[in-house]
């Protein structure tokens, strides 16, 4: 078995090495740019000139940080016109138009060089200064000047992200016509009339037979997957060393905010698994002992019933019935604990005569959905059992009926059973949304919850792949048990 448990460890290299690369291919098409996210909530305090002039600093610092301006990976697969330093642009819709212009004149020199002018021209753009306009010309408004700048400003971004044939020549005479109707705006003639002619020159030089040839481009170890999955040594440590990166939400390590919701999560969801298993196995052992009676049809009925009834429903009124000063107010209405009664250097018998109050209603709720589930598992494992010519062996020889359905049926109907088991382990990463926001239950389902609604895709990119590792484990644990509860099951 140690054999067996050794090679299976060992396909989870590539199995994880698959599931590293699809979360980063998800974190990197992700919407939204995380630098801009991240110098938000960098740069939330302070005064607006201060926040305005640590900007720029802010934002090379966390492209840096999270190495962003490095490849995305090894290598890359491109054709001959395409430029193997085009990661360097920060602007990923900056980064989209310069590959399409490529695309389409095959020569990335030409494209650098109309990039460049656009550039330019923008930082042109950004030096005029509206209220110095005015006060040298009384017969300007403010207004107008505003206006035609930002109508000009906006051109000048439509063009660095578009490379559409039909609208850049439409891009160019609206910009032409602003000049024309507005002489304040004449120091932008010069660096426009640059653009018009590094933009005819993208198609003068082009030589579009480069995009049909093939290259590979090799960066090395020094890209973002890499420093995502591996770190760097230093700052980073990397996905297989604990290193899940930092939240959109408050920049926090999203390992030191889960690991402690994950506890609380992967024991709700382990007492309701030893509860559910607990009660679920003799129930189906009684009902596959009496088949068809009368019994065994009102307890289907019974557990049926409870498990077509959605668990917000049950919880709310459970919330109602017991947590309900107009009812019974036996239970506390949300959260784990009393933070104003809780002490964390009590020991653990103290924590958990405080804590069980606050859990019993959320494991209520976890755990009765099961009960059907698992206990038609067991019924119909245990009646495929005992029809079997082994058990009927040995009531020939007159073993008691109790020591054959439980000595010699129930180990061999625990298989199917044991399946359901390898659930547990991804459940303690994903929690159960649901549940734990009605009872106000500090879980990994509240946070899941909370990364969606704020698009904080590092945490969620760390619940998929986390899941994914888990759910091999818990596969791995049932094969094992399979050979623990079943004899005939050996691994070589």
């Amino acid at each position: 078995m140690f054999k067996y448990a050794l090679k299976r460890i060992l396909t989870f290299i590539p199995m994880l090495i698959a599931i590293s690369l699809l979360s980063f291919v998800i974190s990197i098409n992700a919407p939204g740019d995380p630098v801009e996210r991240l110098s938000k909530a960098a740069g939330s305090e302070g005064s607006a000139e201060q926040q305005s002039g640590a900007s720029k600093k802010i934002k090379q610092e966390l492209r840096k940080k999270l190495g962003l301006d490095l490849p995305i990976f090894y290598f890359s697969i491109t054709d001959l016109a395409a430029s193997d330093t085009l990661y360097k642009v920060q602007d990923k819709y900056h980064k989209a138009n310069l590959e399409a212009l490529t695309h389409q004149s095959g020569n990335w020199r030409a494209v650098s060089d109309y990039y460049s002018s656009l550039l330019n021209l923008q930082k042109a753009h950004q030096k005029i200064d509206a209220k110095k306009i005015v006060a040298n010309d009384s017969s300007l408004s403010l207004n107008i000047v505003n206006e035609a700048a930002n109508q000009f400003g906006f051109e000048i971004g439509s063009l660095l992200e578009t490379s559409d044939k039909t609208i850049i020549p439409l891009k160019f005479e609206k910009m032409n016509s602003l000049l024309q109707n507005h002489v304040f705006l004449s120091d932008l003639k010069n660096p426009l009339f640059n653009v018009q002619q590094s933009r005819e020159g993208l198609f003068k030089n082009a030589t579009r037979w480069k995009t049909y040839i093939p290259t590979i481009s090799w960066y090395g170890g020094k890209n973002q997957y890499h420093l995502w999955l591996l770190g760097n040594g230093k700052d980073r440590k990397g996905l297989l060393r604990g290193d899940f990166g930092i939240s959109y939400i408050d920049s926090q390590p999203i390992e030191s905010k889960i690991w402690q919701k994950v506890g609380i999560s992967f024991s709700l969801s382990l007492i309701s698994i030893f509860l559910a298993y607990l009660i679920s196995i003799p129930i189906g052992i009684y009902s596959a002992y009496k088949k068809d009676s009368a019994a065994d049809k009102g307890m289907s009925l019974v557990l049926f019933v409870l498990y077509s009834m959605p668990s917000f429903f049950v919880a709310t009124l459970l919330l109602l019935q017991f947590a309900n000063p107009d009812n019974l107010s036996w239970f506390p209405v949300s959260g784990i604990q009393d933070p104003t009664i809780f002490d964390p250097n009590w020991n653990l018998w103290m924590k958990l005569k405080h804590r069980m109050p606050f859990l019993i209603l959320p494991i209520i709720t976890y755990t009765y959905g099961s009960f059907a589930f698992l206990s038609r598992i067991m019924r119909v494992g245990m009646i495929d059992v005992v029809s079997q010519d082994y058990i009927r062996t040995a009531r020939a020889k007159g073993l008691g009926e109790g020591k054959v359905i439980l000595k010699h049926a129930l180990r061999n109907s625990l298989l199917p059973v044991i399946t359901v088991f390898a659930a547990i382990f991804p459940m303690a990463i994903g929690g159960s949304i649901i549940i734990e926001v009605i009872f106000s239950i500090p879980g990994m389902g509240v946070e899941v919850l909370n990364s969606i609604l704020n698009y904080d895709y590092p945490m969620i990119i760390t619940v998929f792949t986390l899941s994914g590792f888990l759910t091999m484990v818990g596969y791995l644990v049932a094969d094992l048990l399979y050979a623990v509860v079943d004899p005939r099951i050996s691994y070589k």
